[in-house]
């Protein structure tokens, strides 16, 4: 797997590399009528937030720097880094990274839809990744690190159709990203996990060696990175 010489891989060359980082007895305080009345009440908004709540899958190349800016979203209630797209069970980034299974970087995002829309997570995907390249982002070479969108259902995958199709329009060129039916998705291992967050020095090297702004600032202008809702 080819790599630019400031890619991950020659990192771990200078410890800087992903692979190296790393009671009380129940007493009846209420009356019980209006006790189960303010339990109902609790079960009944649980419920309700639960149906709200849905997930997402993106690929944009390195996962460390597709879950800030989702983070710091409304709605955003988790993103978690994983692989998805191939058939190999239960693969380690050590595998992923070397290429040829068929599996992406990807975030795995869980947000409440009625504060957060999916039109607007495909809003701030695009405009944190460069559409145009095949099978690499920035620095990091291989299918691995392909641009895709991975759809949960009919509604998001007519949603990100139109997305792609309103983004070849604007730039008026073929658009490189993948969209796809989601499949299963791995967690990566826990080091890579809000690695931004535990890493920040390293992970601020690696973005800017990798030209990652740079590129997304030449792509987006000012909108690269995306808005915050």
């Amino acid at each position: 797997m080819s790599r630019l010489s400031l890619s991950r891989l020659s990192l771990s060359r200078l410890s800087l590399s992903r692979l190296s980082l790393f009671r009380h007895p129940f007493r009846p305080l209420f009356h019980v009528p209006a006790f189960c009345m303010v339990v109902a009440a609790g079960l009944a908004s649980t419920s309700l937030q639960a149906q709200s709540n849905t997930e997402a899958t993106f690929a944009g190349g390195c996962f460390w720097c597709m879950e800030p800016p989702y983070d710091k979203q409304p709605g955003i209630s988790a993103t978690i880094s994983g692989y998805m797209g191939g058939e190999l069970e239960n693969p380690t980034y050590e595998q992923i990274s070397r290429g040829g299974t068929g599996h992406v970087e990807v975030v795995q995002i869980a947000y409440d839809d009625s504060q957060i829309s999916y039109e607007q997570l495909l809003e701030i995907f695009w405009r944190n990744i460069d559409p145009f390249a095949v099978n690499r982002q920035f620095c990091d070479s291989g299918d691995q690190y392909r641009s895709a969108i991975f759809y949960h259902n009919d509604d998001q995958r007519e949603l990100a159709e139109a997305s792609k199709a309103e983004m070849e329009a604007r730039f008026d060129q073929s658009i490189a990203t993948e969209i796809a039916p989601a499949s299963e998705f791995w967690e990566a291992e826990e080091y890579h996990q809000d690695y931004y967050e535990k890493n920040p020095l390293r992970y601020r090297f690696y973005r800017l060696s990798c030209g990652r702004d740079d590129r997304l600032e030449e792509v987006w202008g000012e909108e690269a990175g995306g808005p915050t809702f």
